[in-house]
């Protein structure tokens, strides 16, 4: 007998049903960000870009610890140990907003605080988790250095043992948070390899300055940190880092925030060029009936879903433990990608309202220009990919 049964046409919001994957739990999280997102965030963003900061980070981060997203996925400690999906999800309704509002969010939780998690002392640990959950305190990241980015290998910052404690020296570059963070997670070379430190930032020798005149995620604060002489007790060091193994699994977990979170970005370029598209009229229709205009959105809908449906396979991979770093990078290749065809044809349809900061979609547009670059640019991503399937290295 043949299937009487009509389909619903689909959703131009959600073309493949796709959140109807999610669990109650995951859509809960989904719906509490999303609704925080357009209350909290959207009416002030635009704003926030056009000025290049965030004017109260440290309210921010309080909002977002309330709102339970700061080191979301981790256990213990003050943090809520959700899923991968359900944290992923929360990035791409914050990055539907912002990729700067998601990177508060990503360096907070995936960065500092899972670096402490993953290799601090239990002293460590209580001493900074639960604050940084609660948003109390702000965290920062140094791996990065203005000489030192695709290959944190040669990194020049150095750590030298003094005693029974260390002193650091070098500089750290692109640093998000850092000027405005109570913490600092610096990754230094000593004698004994790569090791990771927990810096007050109010130690002597530790400077913060703020990186000026971007023109790319300005809805952020970006830092370099200057360490002269910086005198820590043994018990800065994290004592379960070794090698540059440590700094890497905690950048895989920003990576895997920023495969969800292009999503979001990409979702409202598109949702932003169809309403655009079924309401300005131009010879004497609205330009959603041209076909350029329906082709584009075609192209757009489909970016968004693929990207969509990448996501949520990574993300439980990730739930059953399956999820190798290389998966990550070909989310983060495949998903930067898509989001940026996007925000660029979605630009094409707005016209010259496209560049204004009355529509979101030239601001993702730029934004989107850091998100290929930072956490692994898309050559090194597409090297990974290259030597998962091949065998071979092409990085030296």
């Amino acid at each position: 007998m043949s299937d009487q049964r009509k389909a619903a046409a689909p959703d131009a919001r959600d073309f493949l049903a796709l959140d109807r994957e999610l669990t109650d739990e995951e859509r809960d999280i989904r719906d509490t960000v999303r609704a925080f997102a357009a209350d909290e965030l959207l009416p002030n963003v635009a704003d926030w870009y056009e000025a290049g900061t965030i004017p109260d980070a440290r309210g921010l981060a309080k909002r977002l610890g309330a709102l339970g997203v700061l080191g979301m996925h981790l256990e213990g400690y003050g943090c809520a140990g959700v899923g991968p999906v359900a944290y992923g999800a929360a990035c791409r309704e914050l990055e539907a907003v912002d990729s700067g509002l998601r990177s508060f969010v990503s360096v907070q939780g995936s960065l500092a605080m899972t670096a402490i998690h993953k290799f601090g002392s239990e002293e460590q640990k209580r001493e900074w988790l639960p604050g940084m959950a609660a948003g109390d305190a702000i965290g920062c990241f140094g791996l990065t250095e203005p000489d030192s980015g695709s290959d944190p290998g040669s990194m020049r910052t150095r750590a030298r043992r003094d005693g029974d404690g260390w002193v650091l020296d070098g500089t750290k570059m692109w640093i998000t948070n850092g000027s405005v963070a109570d913490a600092a997670v610096v990754w230094a070379a000593t004698d004994d390899g790569v090791r990771g430190f927990l810096v007050p930032t109010d130690t002597p020798g530790f400077t913060a300055n703020t990186v000026r005149h971007k023109l790319s995620l300005r809805a952020s604060i970006t830092s370099e940190l200057v360490l002269e002489g910086v005198r820590l007790p043994g018990s800065a060091l994290l004592p379960g880092s070794r090698g540059l193994g440590s700094p890497l699994s905690c950048l895989n977990e920003a990576r895997y925030g920023i495969v969800w979170g292009v999503v979001g970005a990409a979702r409202a370029c598109y949702e932003s060029a169809l309403e655009y598209a079924t309401t300005r009229e131009q010879f004497g229709q609205a330009i959603g009936g041209f076909q350029l205009t329906q082709r584009k959105l075609a192209d757009m809908v489909v970016d968004v879903n693929q990207a969509q449906m990448t996501a949520l396979r990574i993300g439980r991979l990730k739930e059953q433990g399956a999820c190798h770093h290389n998966h990550v990078s070909f989310g983060k290749f495949a998903n930067v990608a898509a989001a940026q065809r996007v925000a660029r044809t979605s630009r094409s349809v707005h016209g010259a309202n496209g560049i204004t900061l009355e529509y979101p979609v030239m601001r993702h547009m730029a934004n989107l220009e850091t998100v290929a670059t930072y956490e692994g640019t898309e050559e090194i991503h597409a090297l990974s990919i290259g030597q998962a399937v091949t065998g071979v290295s092409a990085f030296r």
